[in-house]
C-alpha cells in the first residue's frame, strides 16, 4: 500500500475575493476569539502579500510577521493599522442577547450637576 502524500493546508489560498475575505475576517470577530481574529487578519495578510500590506500599514515586514504570528497579542492600534491595510472596515451591531420575558431595558439615571 502507498503511503497517502498530503499538503499543508492554507487559509490564504482560498481568500481570493473580497468577499471571501470580507466574510472569513467578520466569522472570526463574531467568533470573538483574540487569537482567532489575529490568525484571521495574518492569513488575509498572507493572502494580499505581506510586503505589500506592512508597507501600507508602516510597519516593516519582520515586525508584521511577529505581531501576526501564532501566540501574538499585538496591540489593537496594529491590528486596527493592517486591517485598513487590508481595505475592509470593523463595523459595530448590537448583539441579540436573549431578553428575559418581559423585562424592559435598563434607563441609566442622568447625571445631576453639581
Amino acid at each position: 500500500m502507498e503511503k497517502l502524500k498530503t499538503t499543508r493546508w492554507d487559509m490564504s489560498e482560498y481568500l481570493t475575493t473580497d468577499a471571501h475575505i470580507a466574510a472569513y475576517l467578520a466569522a472570526a470577530f463574531e467568533e470573538g476569539d483574540p487569537a482567532a481574529i489575529v490568525q484571521a487578519v495574518g492569513n488575509v495578510a498572507r493572502a494580499k502579500g505581506m510586503s505589500e500590506v506592512a508597507e501600507t500599514a508602516g510597519v516593516s515586514r519582520t515586525s508584521l510577521y511577529k505581531a501576526l504570528s501564532d501566540d501574538a497579542r499585538p496591540e489593537f492600534a496594529t491590528v486596527m493599522k493592517v486591517i485598513t491595510a487590508l481595505g475592509v472596515q470593523l463595523h459595530a451591531t448590537p448583539v441579540k442577547m436573549a431578553a428575559k420575558a418581559g423585562a424592559k431595558p435598563r434607563r441609566r439615571s442622568p447625571v445631576k450637576a453639581a
